[in-house]
């Protein structure tokens, strides 16, 4: 695999969807459903960041963002190395399914694929069909996990989690409340949603490595539109440690498409040999 295809190859899970005001309620429905559970006797924080949850999950689309079963996005990624563009980037076909199946090709000529399925990752190029790098899927795995739609989906109703109201701050140039959120396993993530649209503009967790250093992931999300009664960002950020490693421009997106399993699956054709890392 070439250096310049290293370079450009980006594949993550699907991370979120959203700003722009938020629709309309039909008639006789309140302007802010109730996602997730508030109880009458909760302190004002836990209250306060609930309701900006609600808020937020209704800007995003409301149920038609809950429940989301596939989507498919095209577009230009473009990946950096200590800060700096490493290239000219490349364009790329993303495929999604819920939960937990991703397929993403690369290049014009689309022969550069990485599917990953539950706790499984492939990647095909000419040479055949290897088991992706356990760096690589690991880092995948893990993005996936706090991704927005498992959050939203999985954690925020599960017994044990707790929620954080953490004041106003300014978040990517923008006005935001700042919305913590801890599950009963001890995992983090911070959310930072518009004042003025309710909508995610940034989204922060932290975890450490085998040697214990701690490194903080980050997506920011710009340029947003109204796809099929979703919030799309057709800009999306992503960093470590406050340096950025990814950049995706989307030119189309597509909901809801009944993708077939058979896109999500793979045949190893020979003994895993060196998969490129995921910038």
């Amino acid at each position: 695999m070439t250096k310049l295809a290293a370079a450009v190859l980006v594949l993550w899970t699907v991370t979120a969807w959203g700003q722009a005001p938020a629709l309309a309620p039909p008639a006789g429905q309140s302007a802010t459903p109730s996602f997730v559970t508030i109880k009458p006797q909760e302190e004002p924080g836990v209250r306060k960041a609930k309701e900006l949850l609600n808020k937020m999950i209704q800007a995003l689309g409301g149920q038609a963002y809950l429940g989301l079963q596939d989507m498919e996005q095209s577009g230009r990624t473009y990946s950096f190395f200590h800060g700096d563009p490493t290239g000219a980037g490349a364009p790329f076909w993303d495929f999604w399914k819920w939960p937990e199946m991703e397929r993403v090709e690369l290049l014009k000529s689309r022969s550069w694929v990485i599917i990953n399925n539950g706790d499984k990752g492939y990647e095909t190029t000419f040479r055949g069909t290897v088991a992706e790098e356990k760096d690589a899927l690991d880092d995948y795995l893990r993005r996936r996990h706090y991704s927005l739609q498992q959050v939203l989906r999985k954690w925020l109703n599960q017994p044990g989690t707790i929620f954080f109201y953490e004041g106003q701050v300014a978040a990517e140039r923008k006005a935001a409340e700042q919305v913590s959120i801890l599950n009963a396993q001890n995992e983090g993530l911070t959310l930072y949603i518009d004042q003025n649209t309710f909508l995610p503009i940034k989204k922060t967790f932290e975890w450490r490595d085998a040697t214990h250093y701690r490194t903080q992931e980050a997506e920011i999300y710009d340029n947003y539109r109204l796809i099929q009664g979703i919030m799309t960002p057709f800009s999306v950020t992503r960093q470590k440690d406050s340096m950025p490693t990814n950049q995706r421009f989307i030119n189309e997106v597509k909901y809801n498409q009944n993708l077939p399993d058979s896109m999500f699956e793979a045949t190893l054709t020979k003994p895993a040999a060196e998969p490129a890392k995921r910038k």
